[in-house]
């Protein structure tokens, strides 16, 4: 339809039509005011459109009188034709808001009939604007000469409704779902039905979460069973005291199991091992957040019980206060500061702390943890005992991690990239190996001496001399880290000669990098960095897999940018094999190291800057595919842009129809020069994950990294289609 209706329907019953209308009515009545009229700048702000062109021609439309307002009368006679009309009435007004040089009378638009290059060229244009693209005048040439060639069937240099509806014939589905998506206000608000039966208790639920629900049912089982043999080991000297032995048996548990949830060493060697596949490894920052809630919880309660405890002793002692029980011991004083520091420490582990440009309240008040663990083995006799084991490797990993951080490195070139997205490239150490998809924590001294920031490597393993990290500026010290490289002439940035090697590899990156368009960002450079890591994440289980479907939603990209490249340069591995008797001597990797049978990657980002992030990179891979197997899928790329109008909104129906009609001819995409077609809008998940249930190529995992608010869009729909859902953790 023209303008939206209910959602979840294509045609409305009678009671439906009523309802719709008695909304639209409302909604109109609240927009009007007084006047009981909509005139031109109340239409452009309820319609949310982005550019005056369409309102304008909108508007015109509606107005059937010519009046310079539109009644509610107009508005509902042509909601009604338009939305129980057929295709021809859907069309008409399509066509007429194309036709640019239809002159008004009276303030009403009388279309000339017809509609010329020029005339598409200008809507072209502001079908552009409308879905924040930006295109060379060039390529808006080619664009409208490729729509107005297919639509102009008797080439008389000029499109009639019937070229037009011919035209848009091979596109059906354009027709059925034709609307005006910036109409908000005509939307009703959405169904508020929900299912029966309740989501975590669906099968596809358990089969996902298995691992978790499991780990979490004997943490807690394990607590409570602490918890009752210290209340029973001493019954006999009082409920408060009981309450306050059984919390700090569980607070011993606790505060060793926090440090062995981040023994990141540790756990990166495990996922290499068939634990991986029992534990949920990948959580392990979740279960740290959840075990540092229930310890302030549990400390909270055991000095409340301790507090409790003290009173009762006072008042039964009349010579001593409450003041000099709590005071009066070693315990005593220890578990008060002991308190202060974990409610600091939560306090400043807060969200709104770390990510409003803070981090360093929330790194500095961390280190307290070396505190904590002193306080603890003060204040309570057993602590020792259950912090050897993860206290000992906790030590073994800062003495390997403070040795790797001796390392002086170098950052040898640097290009800054679109959305303020920093891309560095830093010596590679010669005993430095890692996974696909690992990620290190990087030190510069030039931007802060004492902080360390986990950023995932977005190079191969593969590639030898050097590394890549894309850090995106979202907070206080990436932002500080775009605006040092930003500077040409800084103070601290140190240019020196690099070695030939060196200056071949930087070359050959910046080389890819001014294809395509952003040479003037680049530079050489020489300065100092450190690194700690590497460091595995849930990614490294992609190559075990047998369908893969990647989904990074803007930077998200960067875990999958190393794995798509060792993706390739595995599966040309294996293709490798004698010219003459077709041996295969790779043929042992094919289930040792990739059982991948098909890769589905999907990008997602608001707008077309973005994607020269990693176009250059994209490019090489569907170049390699092409060589390796032409007119294969192994690797099936799929990219979305948010900001783009999709082909069934009257303001981009004809750029949507024109960039498929260039991509066929040219076979390259105009937004991005790959060979993929950029999509518009937000993918619709039920539709891609049918298409991959319908490939069957094995069983299917889901690797995600991006917003926890889209995380959860697609678990759900994992869920559905019983796929495994993995989502990057740090």
């Amino acid at each position: 339809v023209l303008l939206p209706l209910p959602a979840g329907s294509h045609t409305m019953s009678a009671a439906e039509d009523a309802e719709w209308f008695q909304w639209v009515s409302k909604q109109f009545g609240s927009i009007a005011g007084e006047d009981k009229e909509i005139n031109l700048e109340e239409f452009k702000t309820a319609l949310q459109v982005k550019e005056s062109f369409f309102a304008e021609r909108f508007f015109a439309l509606f107005d059937s009188d010519g009046s310079g307002t539109i009644s509610l009368e107009e508005l509902l006679k042509a909601l009604s034709l338009l939305v129980h009309g057929n295709e021809t009435d859907k069309l008409r007004f399509l066509f007429q808001v194309y036709d640019v040089d239809g002159k008004a009378m009276k303030k009403r638009l009388i279309c000339s009939g017809s509609i010329d290059p020029d005339e598409l060229r200008v809507v072209l244009r502001w079908c552009l604007r409308e879905s924040a693209m930006a295109l060379p005048e060039e390529r808006l040439g080619d664009l409208t000469l490729a729509l107005f060639e297919a639509a102009d069937k008797d080439h008389s240099g000029s499109i009639t409704f019937e070229e037009l509806r011919e035209e848009l014939e091979g596109f059906p589905e354009v027709l059925e779902n034709l609307t005006i998506s910036a109409a908000s206000w005509l939307k009703p608000p959405p169904s508020k039905k929900r299912s029966c039966r309740p989501r975590y208790l669906s099968r596809s639920y358990w089969h996902n979460h298995c691992s978790q629900l499991l780990v979490l049912g004997g943490y807690a089982s394990l607590n409570l069973l602490l918890f009752t043999l210290a209340a029973l080991w001493h019954a006999g000297l009082g409920p408060w005291l009981v309450v306050a032995r059984g919390c700090g048996q569980c607070l011993n548990f606790n505060c060793a199991f926090l440090a062995a949830l981040m023994l990141r060493r540790c756990l990166s060697w495990l996922r290499a091992t068939p634990i991986a596949k029992v534990l949920p490894l990948e959580q392990h920052v979740v279960f740290h957040q959840l075990v540092g809630y229930v310890v302030l919880a549990l400390a909270a309660v055991h000095t409340g019980a301790h507090v409790a405890n003290f009173s009762r002793l006072a008042a039964q002692d009349g010579h001593a206060t409450l003041a000099q029980y709590l005071l009066g011991g070693t315990a005593s004083q220890t578990g008060l500061l002991l308190q202060g520091l974990l409610v600091a420490m939560l306090a400043f582990s807060s969200p709104c702390v770390r990510r409003s440009g803070h981090f360093e309240l929330f790194y500095w008040t961390h280190l307290s943890y070396i505190s904590i663990w002193i306080l603890l083995l003060l204040h309570g006799p057993h602590f020792w005992k259950w912090f050897a084991v993860p206290g000992c490797l906790f030590a073994l990993e800062k003495v390997f991690g403070l040795a790797g951080r001796r390392a002086r490195l170098r950052i040898v070139g640097v290009n800054l990239l679109p959305s303020k997205v920093t891309h560095l490239v830093i010596e590679r150490p010669r005993f430095f190996h890692y996974k696909p998809g690992d990620y290190v924590y990087l030190n510069i001294p030039a931007i802060a001496a004492y902080e360390w920031h986990p950023f995932t490597i977005s190079s191969a393993p593969e590639q030898q001399d050097t590394l890549w990290l894309h850090i995106r500026s979202l907070g206080q010290w990436t932002n500080k880290l775009y605006e040092y490289f930003q500077q040409r002439e800084g103070p601290s940035l140190e240019l020196k000669p690099l070695r030939s090697l060196r200056q071949e590899v930087v070359t050959a990156l910046f080389t890819l990098q001014v294809s395509a368009g952003l040479g003037e960002t680049h530079r050489l450079c020489s300065v100092k960095c450190y690194l700690d890591g590497p460091y595995g994440t849930p990614t490294r289980r992609i190559f075990t897999s047998e369908h893969a479907v990647l989904i990074g939603a803007g930077i998200g990209i960067t875990p999958f940018a190393s794995i798509l490249q060792s993706i390739m340069y595995r599966y040309r591995r294996r293709k490798q094999s004698c010219p003459s008797c077709h041996y295969s001597w790779c043929e042992d990797l094919r289930d040792e190291e990739m059982m991948l049978r098909k890769v589905d990657f999907i990008w997602i980002n608001r707008d077309q800057k973005n994607f020269e992030w990693f176009v250059s990179l994209l490019t090489r891979l569907e170049m390699e595919q092409a060589e390796q197997e032409p007119g294969g899928r192994f690797l099936e790329m799929h990219l979305y842009m948010t900001s783009a109008l999709g082909k069934n909104d009257v303001k981009a129906i004809g750029l949507q129809v024109a960039l498929d009609l260039l991509a066929a001819k040219e076979h390259r995409d105009s937004i991005t020069g790959l060979r993929t077609r950029t999509q518009p809008g937000r993918p619709d998940w039920s539709k891609v994950f049918g298409k991959v249930a319908q490939e069957k190529r094995g069983k299917v995992q889901v690797f995600f990294c991006g917003s926890p608010a889209l995380a959860k869009v697609i678990r759900g729909h994992c869920e559905h289609f019983g796929f495994r859902f993995f989502k990057e953790h740090f």
